[in-house]
């Protein structure tokens, strides 16, 4: 049986703290969050909205945003204290109805986002998300270390020379709870989001 593992906030550089307006702290557990975005609202995104619209990976317990993401082995304890603060949150930011409700849908975004960490550890992951036709799409990209010798003989990784390989999604849109539709309505939904995963070679 393979490890769980789930996508971590991974910060290279100083630049989340001032693209965001509120930044992923290195190390927390990520989803996607794209539930926090509303097809018809985001042309009137500002300048740091649009940047968190367009590749940002939203942090579990700030709910910060992290451009890249780092695939790490995470224990069943984990993913379920992750489940319950997502789902506190999706009560107490986003209206949604119960506990129930949200930690369904809670539940539902963190086997995504484990979904997306069949990699092995340490592999990055990038998100760009754009509007097509009403519609939110996701597409990710991985970057994977490679070893390479440094001054004192060890290995070390480095994230550099590296391309990447289009893999389309065969399952396609993803049914799921509507986060967004969480404080009108106690039902679930069909979520416009269409999500291709994409490989680094």
């Amino acid at each position: 049986m393979s490890a769980l593992k789930l996508p971590r906030a991974i910060r290279l550089d100083p630049s989340d703290t001032f693209v965001f307006r509120r930044a992923a702290e290195p190390g927390e557990w990520l989803v996607t969050g794209s539930f926090l975005f509303d097809p018809a609202e985001i042309a009137a995104l500002d300048a740091k909205g649009r940047t968190a619209f367009r590749s940002g990976f939203l942090g579990v317990a700030s709910f910060g945003w992290s451009t890249l993401a780092v695939v790490t082995e995470a224990t069943e304890e984990e993913r379920e204290a992750a489940t319950a603060q997502l789902a506190g949150h999706l009560v107490a930011k986003l209206g949604a109805p119960d506990l129930a409700t949200a930690r369904m849908a809670a539940a539902e975004e963190i086997a995504f986002a484990a979904s997306l960490c069949d990699h092995p550890a340490q592999t990055l992951i990038a998100l760009h998300r754009t509007l097509e036709d009403g519609e939110i799409r996701e597409r990710f990209r991985t970057l994977t270390p490679r070893a390479e010798q440094d001054g004192t003989g060890l290995r070390a990784f480095a994230f550099r020379a590296f391309e990447f390989m289009e893999v389309e999604d065969e399952d396609g849109p993803r049914d799921e709870v509507d986060l967004l539709a969480l404080g009108k309505k106690p039902v679930l939904g069909k979520k416009p989001v269409s999500r291709k995963k994409t490989d680094a070679s």
